[in-house]
């Protein structure tokens, strides 16, 4: 990897170790809304119980706790960049009396392990974020096992996930922020067209499969959701740190406005959608 992409690294690094604590506040509801996407690569996965399954970007813990739970004949290896997610997985692994889960700190481009490890590789929202997605993929492939089976989930298009758009285009207006480069990690970096079938083709997978699955996150009131953002958006809090204390407020209550725009009958519900990727090696 090069000098650049290794910044990017250490950057989201340190970013993650950073926001960690905000992740376990919020773990319950986060786990919560992320289900859907768990259980729709769980599902792909086809797992059986002796099976050693490989969650890259575990963070604190989904999917890899639930695949330990369904297979305690098998073992889950937990791997993040950062350390402090970890002890939050680790934490829940113990709280809920799983033997077989073990927390790695690693890169998923500088994969320690040998060829042909892992019966299955599993990841939730991870790959947008990786500097380097094709080697994090030929990496990915060269650990899996013949015959094994990946998958992953992306976000789809920003138009689909107005639970993050609804305060990241009020900030891009008001703080008037410039556009990342095309391949910059990023939320949505993944979700055009095939992306990932073509990425995962170029890494030698074979049978892909991708599907969209969508639904809607209950957040209860709009200052719970501001408070959830200010908490694990490392983004939206980088964005905002810029801003002075008479811009913040208009922010807040643009997105406030926005919010409400949106629950017209006074609920507090905002939308989702993403890729599920499945692949075999």
């Amino acid at each position: 990897m090069d000098t650049a992409l290794e910044q990017i690294r250490e950057q989201q690094k340190q970013s993650w170790n950073k926001f960690s604590s905000g992740w376990k506040k919020w773990d319950a509801f986060t786990m919560d809304f992320l289900r859907p996407m768990g259980e729709a690569i769980i599902h792909s996965l086809q797992l059986k119980d002796k099976d050693l399954v490989l969650d890259i970007a575990t963070g604190t813990g989904e999917p890899g706790l639930t695949i330990a739970r369904l297979i305690p004949g098998g073992k889950v290896v937990g791997t993040d960049l950062s350390k402090d997610m970890l002890i939050i997985a680790l934490a829940n692994a113990e709280a809920k009396g799983l033997k077989n889960y073990e927390p790695l700190v690693t890169d998923v481009c500088e994969s320690p392990f040998p060829a042909n490890t892992f019966d299955a590789i599993s990841c939730r929202m991870g790959f947008m974020f990786f500097p380097d997605m094709l080697l994090a993929a030929r990496q990915m492939y060269r650990v899996l096992k013949p015959k094994g089976r990946l998958a992953v989930a992306v976000w789809a298009g920003p138009q689909q996930n107005n639970w993050v758009t609804t305060i990241l285009s009020v900030i891009q207006k008001q703080l008037v922020l410039p556009p990342p480069a095309p391949d910059a990690p990023g939320m949505f970096r993944c979700a055009g067209p095939e992306v990932m079938s073509e990425l995962f083709k170029k890494a030698g997978f074979k049978n892909i499969v991708e599907k969209q699955i969508s639904g809607t996150v209950d957040y209860q009131s709009f200052e719970r959701y501001w408070e959830m953002m200010m908490d694990v958006g490392a983004p939206i809090v980088a964005a905002m740190s810029g801003a002075d204390d008479a811009t913040k407020a208009a922010i807040k209550a643009e997105v406030s406005k926005e919010f409400e725009s949106k629950n017209i009958k006074g609920e507090a519900k905002l939308e989702y959608a993403a890729i599920i990727i499945a692949a075999e090696k």
